[in-house]
């Protein structure tokens, strides 16, 4: 993310430290992607084997997406009252909402999918997967690369999924439920 010299920024209010870190990791210099996490500023640098099984997934949902005019990438996740702003691997949005969009809210995604990496697994296994049924994403999709399975969450509430699918090892077929109704190939994974 680029972000913009001082002086050419707009003013902003910070009435509260939630407002005033969410408004600081968006004007960081640079391309690199930033994320909160718990109130903690990770910097995230994936790997290509990281990369690999989100474009994976985007490769194998594409046609359903192209169907419900929906996009897919890593844009921000903005959790409102939380020390929390997050960079999923892969967040599937309606096109109408990713169109000018900053940052959306996890319950306006149809499906969200992290990876795990060595250095953030238990975040995306534990942190993320509480917060994101907070907040309402529909559908949580977890591929644990460490170890080597996938979980599918779904029917959030406030203390957490109350509907999982796994985990199933990779190369075990997931079906994704409606609106996407495919069955995803995870041996690639």
């Amino acid at each position: 993310m680029s972000a913009q010299p001082h002086s050419e920024t707009a003013s902003y209010a910070a009435d509260d430290p939630e407002t005033a870190l969410k408004y600081a990791i968006q004007h960081i210099r640079g391309d690199g992607r930033v994320q909160i996490v718990e109130g903690v500023i990770e910097q995230l640098s994936p790997t290509w084997d990281h990369e690999n099984a989100a474009d994976v997934i985007r490769e194998q949902i594409g046609p359903v997406m192209r169907k419900l005019d929906c996009r897919a990438g890593s844009g921000n996740l903005d959790l409102p009252g939380s020390s929390n702003w997050y960079v999923p691997d892969l967040a599937v949005v309606p096109r109408e909402l990713a169109k000018g969009a900053g940052a959306l809210l996890p319950d306006q995604t149809l499906l969200i999918v992290e990876v795990t990496s060595d250095s953030n697994g238990d975040t995306d296994r534990v942190v993320k997967r509480r917060r994101y049924a907070e907040y309402g994403a529909p559908l949580y999709l977890l591929v644990d690369r460490q170890q080597r399975a996938c979980t599918l969450y779904s029917a959030p509430g406030n203390l957490g999924y109350t509907k999982v699918d796994g985990p199933h090892p990779f190369g075990t077929p997931l079906p994704l439920p409606e609106p996407f109704g495919l069955e995803l190939d995870t041996s690639e994974f």
